[in-house]
């Protein structure tokens, strides 16, 4: 299989698995829409991490397969290609891009499906689909712009440069840069401790936050205060207070 999906203490790492450099053909997006939402609906998994290995996270689409497409053909696939980094992104569970070597065109938009980036320092980042006469079709044009903002966004797209670990920490393209050994490890634990907390509340705040990018802040507050109210309803509310009550802060046990 070209992305799998392992499960361990909660946490499930969705693994991009197509050597030599994970490109992002028809087959892999197809699987890893099948994957996402099987990890957004298993009770087993809390928090997700997207690793492509330890060389490369993902270079991109299969130029070659595109190659071959015409227009009619990409009618037709367009819309499934953004629909399976759509099913990452809407994972209701937090959600860490793990990133080594090279992150690129739909490798990029990937990485931006995710909560949180952490990249090794020898990650190369960027969405060079310009240099093919292209533009970002899995993404790109949106999540980048809401995550860096449109001036540095269009940068990125209208030159196709390619951004250093550094650089892409400089940006807010990527949230912590660690050596590119400890790319992994650094992911699962950041995925791991959210495991742990209150998954309801996670999931509400993870909605409150990208409802609120994606509409007025009318909509945005009804949504918060929706869920805010909701989650009086819930027995993570209840131990959560009660241990506060208790035992202080930042000791209730979730799970």
């Amino acid at each position: 299989m070209t992305v799998n999906l392992e499960v361990a203490e909660g946490v499930g790492t969705l693994r991009l698995d197509r050597p030599p450099m994970n490109a992002l053909d028809v087959a892999t997006q197809d699987r890893l829409k099948e994957l996402a939402e099987e990890a957004a609906r298993r009770d087993d998994v809390r928090a997700v991490v997207i690793y492509g290995g330890e060389k490369v996270f993902a270079a991109g689409a299969d130029i070659k397969e595109m190659q071959a497409m015409d227009h009619t053909a990409m009618v037709k696939r367009a819309r499934a290609l953004q629909d399976s980094f759509t099913a990452v992104a809407r994972i209701p569970k937090p959600v860490v891009a793990a990133v080594t070597g090279y992150a690129l065109g739909g490798g990029c938009e990937l990485a931006l499906c995710a909560d949180y980036r952490i990249a090794g320092e020898n990650a190369k980042l960027g969405q060079p689909e310009i240099l093919l006469g292209l533009i970002p079709g899995a993404g790109g044009t949106q999540r980048l712009a809401r995550l860096i903002g449109p001036s540095r966004a269009k940068d990125l797209i209208f030159t196709g440069r390619q951004v250093k670990a550094d650089e892409a920490l400089t940006l807010g393209l990527v949230d912590r840069v660690v050596p590119a050994d400890e790319v992994y490890a650094a992911a699962h634990a950041w995925a791991a401790k959210l495991a742990q907390g209150p998954a309801i509340a996670l999931r509400a705040a993870k909605e409150s936050v990208d409802t609120g990018l994606e509409t007025d802040i009318d909509t945005g507050l009804a949504v918060e205060r929706n869920w805010f109210a909701g989650l009086f309803a819930t027995e993570d509310r209840e131990r959560g207070m009660r241990s506060f009550v208790e035992e202080g802060p930042g000791k209730a046990k979730f799970l």
